[in-house]
C-alpha cells in the first residue's frame, strides 16, 4: 500500500515536471500585450517565442502569464503556440558590439535590414565566425575569480578590450589558448571547480539585473562635453546621472551628438528610444565620417578624448573614426512599442559590461520620455491603475531603478580597476512643460539638470541652456579638480552672478531704457551680453567653436572676468562706463573674437597675450 502511494506521487511529479515543458497557448491578444495559458512553472521576466515572436513574461496568474511582445502581433491568432525559454531576456556581451546597430532587443538591424523589419527572426547579435586575436594573460593550473581579466582582444585601432570571466564563475584554470585568433565559438579557457567549464570570448546577462561590482565610490574627475556652458556652469562627473529636458526644436539630440563625438569618455552606448529615425541616419551617416585626431586628443583633458587610461602612444599615428567607440542602438518610433522598455536596459546593461573591463562609458538616452511613454501603453493595456497624466504609479521607481545602475565603481576581479557608466538622459516634455510627470521623477533622481529654453532656441541661441533653470550638485565632488585651474570657481561664481544680476535688470531696461541705469548695471548689462553670446553660445557646424576644450573654456572665462573686475574699479575711480568702453575697444574686441580661435592651434599663447593686454591697457588708462 505504502509502495504503491510512493510511485503515485512520483508519477504525478513526473506529469507535472512535463507539463511544465508543454507550450502553452494565446487565450487574449491587446496590441503588444499577450495573454498566454497552460504556461504552470513560468517565471517572472522569461523569455518567450508567441508563435515565433519575441516577447517577455511580465505578470503571472496561476497557470495564465501577461506577455509583453517586442515585435509587431499584427497576424497573431487564438490557440498559436507560446514557446518559454527558460531564460530571462539577455544580451551577449563580448567582442563584436562595435561591428553593428541593434534594435532594442540586440538583434544586429544590418543583417535583417528590410524596408520593414521582418518577423519571427532568430539571430544571434555577435558574428559567430568573425576571428579575433586573443593574447591569453593566464597560464594554466592559476586560480580564478569572477571578474578576473583573463586576456585581451583588439576590438579596433582605439579599444583594446579585456576580457573577463563571468562574476558567477570561479576554479582553477585547466586550459587557456595560446596567441592566436579565435571565434566565439572556440573554448579559450576551461576551468574546473565543482565541475567543468568551458569559457568563451563573449557571454549573456539578463538585462534586468545590475552587473555585481567590489565597491561604488565617490567620482571626482568630470565628464567633459566639449561645450562651455555645461562643462565651466553645470558640470557632471564620470559616473553621473544627468537629465537634458526640452520641447521640439530646443537641441537635445545635438548635445547628446555633441557628448558622443568630443566627450572624454572611453565607450559611448547611444540609445535612440522612440526618436524619429532620421536621427540615428544622421549618425550613421555623419559619425563614421568624423575622425578623432592627435591634436584633438591633446587639447582635450590630459591630452584625450579617451580618459586618463588611453594609451596616446598607440592612437597617435592615424586619424580614428569616432564609430570605433560608439555602439548605437536603435529603437525609433516607427519600431514597436514595447521593446523600447527593453532597449534602455539593453543599452545600460552594455555599458556596465564595459564599465567591469575598466573603462568609462557614457550611455545617452534620447529618450526616456518614450520610454515612459511605452510603459503607459503597457500599463493601460494590463487595465492597471493611472497615475498622473496616465503613467503608470510605478514610473519614478522605474526610472530610479534605471539612473541608479550609473556610477564610479571598484571593478570585480583582478587586476585592480576603476569604471564608470555616465547616463544623460533627454527627455521630451509636451510643450516643454517641466511639471510633466516624467520630467519631474527624473528631476527628483539626477544630479545634474541642463533645462533647454525654447526661447533661447528661438532666438538661435545654442546650447539653448536656460542659465537660471539649470543646475549641477557635483561642484563638490570637482573642487579637487579644479584646483588645477587656479581661481576657477570665482570665476564661474562671478559668471553666475552676473548673468542672475542681468536677469534681473532686462525688465528695467525694456521699461525705462537702458541709459536710465547707474553705471555699474550698465558694464552689468555689457558683461553679460559677452558672456552670454560670445562664451555661452556655440556654433556646432564650425570648426572653431563645434568642441571647446576646457582649458580654452577656462582662458575664456578667465578674460571676460578679469576685464570685468577691472572695469568695475576703473568705474571706482569715478570713470563713466561709456569712457571705459571707448577707451578700452580694441581689448573688449579681441574678448569677444576669442572663441574663433582654433582649438587645435596653441591657444594658450594667445589667451595669456590678451590677458596682459588688460593689464596693461588699463594701466595706462586708469
Amino acid at each position: 500500500m505504502v509502495s504503491s502511494d510512493v510511485l503515485n506521487k512520483i508519477l504525478s511529479q513526473l506529469t507535472v515536471t512535463s507539463d511544465l515543458h508543454k507550450d502553452g497557448k494565446v487565450e487574449c491578444i491587446s496590441g503588444p500585450v499577450v495573454i498566454a495559458k497552460n504556461m504552470a512553472g513560468s517565471s517572472m521576466y522569461e523569455l518567450v517565442k508567441v508563435n515565433g515572436l519575441t516577447g517577455e513574461i511580465i505578470q503571472i496568474n496561476g497557470d495564465k502569464v501577461t506577455i509583453q511582445v517586442y515585435e509587431d502581433t499584427n497576424g497573431l491568432m487564438v490557440d498559436d503556440p507560446v514557446c518559454r525559454t527558460f531564460k530571462p531576456l539577455s544580451v551577449e556581451l563580448g567582442p563584436g558590439l562595435f561591428d553593428s546597430i541593434f534594435d532594442g532587443i540586440q538583434r544586429p538591424l544590418k543583417k535583417i535590414e528590410s524596408i520593414y523589419i521582418p518577423k519571427n527572426i532568430s539571430i544571434t547579435p555577435l558574428c559567430r565566425s568573425k576571428l579575433h586575436e586573443f593574447i591569453p594573460l593566464k597560464k594554466e593550473g592559476e586560480n580564478i575569480c569572477g571578474g578576473d581579466v583573463f586576456g585581451t582582444v583588439k576590438e579596433n585601432d582605439l579599444v583594446n578590450l579585456p576580457i573577463t570571466l563571468l562574476p558567477s564563475l570561479k576554479g582553477k584554470i585547466t586550459f587557456i589558448a595560446q596567441h592566436g585568433n579565435y571565434s566565439l565559438r572556440d573554448v579559450v579557457m576551461t576551468i574546473e571547480d565543482e565541475g567543468r567549464v568551458d569559457v568563451f570570448l563573449y557571454q549573456t546577462w539578463p538585462v534586468r539585473k545590475p552587473r555585481p561590482i567590489k565597491e561604488k565610490i565617490t567620482a571626482k574627475k568630470p565628464l567633459f562635453t566639449g561645450q562651455r556652458v555645461l562643462d565651466s556652469l553645470f558640470p557632471c562627473v564620470l559616473g553621473g546621472t544627468t537629465a537634458i529636458p526640452g520641447a521640439f526644436g530646443c537641441g537635445k539630440t545635438v548635445i547628446s551628438q555633441s557628448l558622443s563625438k568630443y566627450s572624454n569618455s572611453d565607450i559611448i552606448v547611444y540609445v535612440g528610444c522612440g526618436e524619429r529615425g532620421n536621427e540615428m541616419s544622421e549618425l550613421l551617416k555623419e559619425f563614421p565620417s568624423l575622425k578623432i585626431n592627435q591634436s584633438s586628443l591633446r587639447n582635450m583633458k590630459k591630452g584625450s578624448f579617451l580618459g586618463d587610461n588611453a594609451k596616446q602612444e598607440n592612437i597617435a599615428e592615424k586619424d580614428i573614426s569616432i564609430m570605433d567607440r560608439t555602439i548605437l542602438i536603435a529603437n525609433t518610433s516607427n519600431m514597436p512599442v514595447a521593446a523600447r522598455e527593453a532597449s534602455v536596459y539593453t543599452g545600460i546593461t552594455i555599458s556596465e559590461y564595459f564599465r567591469d573591463t575598466g573603462m568609462n562609458v557614457t550611455m545617452l538616452a534620447d529618450s526616456t520620455s518614450r520610454w515612459a511613454e511605452a510603459l503607459r501603453e503597457i500599463s493601460g493595456r494590463l487595465a492597471e491603475m493611472p497615475a498622473d497624466s496616465g503613467y503608470p504609479a510605478y514610473l519614478a521607481a522605474k526610472l530610479a531603478f534605471f539612473y541608479e545602475r550609473a556610477g564610479y565603481v571598484k571593478c570585480l576581479g583582478s587586476p585592480s580597476r576603476e569604471g564608470s557608466v555616465s547616463i544623460v538622459g533627454a527627455v521630451s516634455p509636451p510643450g516643454g512643460d517641466f511639471s510633466d510627470p516624467v520630467t519631474s521623477a527624473t528631476l527628483g533622481i539626477v544630479q545634474v539638470f541642463w533645462g533647454l529654453d525654447k526661447k533661447l532656441a528661438q532666438r538661435k541661441h545654442f546650447p539653448s541652456i536656460n542659465v537660471n533653470l539649470s543646475y549641477s550638485k557635483y561642484y563638490p565632488n570637482l573642487e579637487e579638480y579644479y584646483e588645477e585651474y587656479p581661481l576657477f570657481m570665482t570665476y564661474r561664481t562671478k559668471c553666475k552672478e552676473i548673468l542672475q544680476a542681468e536677469s534681473e535688470l532686462v525688465e528695467i531696461v525694456q521699461l525705462v531704457g537702458k541709459n536710465a541705469l547707474n553705471q555699474k548695471d550698465q558694464l552689468i548689462i555689457d558683461i553679460a551680453r559677452i558672456i552670454s553670446e560670445e562664451f555661452l553660445q556655440q556654433n556646432t557646424f564650425s570648426s572653431y567653436d563645434c568642441y571647446s576644450p576646457f582649458m580654452k573654456t577656462y582662458l575664456m572665462i578667465k578674460n571676460i572676468i578679469f576685464y570685468y573686475e577691472n572695469a568695475l574699479k576703473a568705474l571706482e575711480q569715478g570713470f563713466t562706463w561709456n569712457e571705459v568702453r571707448n577707451k578700452t575697444s580694441d581689448v573688449i574686441y579681441r574678448i569677444c573674437r576669442m572663441k574663433f580661435i582654433e582649438p587645435e592651434s596653441d591657444f594658450k599663447e594667445q589667451f595669456d597675450k590678451l590677458y596682459e593686454d588688460i593689464i596693461g591697457i588699463f594701466v595706462r588708462y586708469f
